[in-house]
């Protein structure tokens, strides 16, 4: 009988997001440019179309 555990599988490094900078700006946001530390945490709707 076999007791030992299974190897756990390797971690994958960690990638960053890059900031969500465009041409067009954000849209109501109050004028307000954000960055991705202020949107951590909420839930984030992104339309690419035009």
């Amino acid at each position: 009988m076999n007791d030992s555990a299974p190897a756990p599988a390797p971690r994958r490094a960690r990638v960053r997001a890059p900031e969500l900078i465009g041409k067009g700006g954000w849209l109501n946001t109050g004028g307000d440019d954000l960055t991705l530390a202020d949107l951590r945490g909420k839930i984030v709707l992104l339309d690419f179309c035009k």
